[in-house]
């Protein structure tokens, strides 16, 4: 069975300005409830889009990514790490969902994600 990407994230230096410019760019908002610095992408077509999100870095550098639904983060990761690959985000919880981020072995950042509850 494959796996679908579930979810984009643009991580920022500067989240608010690349709110503006795509809100600008692709009639973008942002519902309230995110988490602390994190706003959702509301592109504006009712469904089968996928969900996205924009945010500070996080400590890292500028990147757009995509995340792909997996049952189990960590062994996704690990499973990478095999693979030739290096886990840049271990397994993290957030309300609803636990991702985590690796570079395939030749730099490409692919996030992993799994639901909660």
């Amino acid at each position: 069975m494959g796996n679908p990407v579930v979810h984009f994230e643009i991580r920022s230096q500067d989240p608010d300005a690349s709110r503006a410019f795509y809100a600008e760019m692709f009639g973008w908002s942002y519902p309230p409830g995110g988490i602390d610095g994190y706003t959702y992408v509301d592109s504006g077509v009712p469904e089968g889009t996928i969900a996205g999100g924009i945010s500070p870095t996080q400590g890292g550098a500028p990147m757009v990514t995509v995340f792909v639904g997996v049952a189990d983060v960590t062994a996704a990761l690990d499973q990478a790490a095999g693979l030739g690959g290096r886990i840049v985000q271990p397994a993290t919880e957030v309300p609803g969902v636990i991702f985590g981020l690796f570079a395939d072995p030749h730099g490409q950042i692919v996030g992993v994600a799994s639901q909660t509850g």
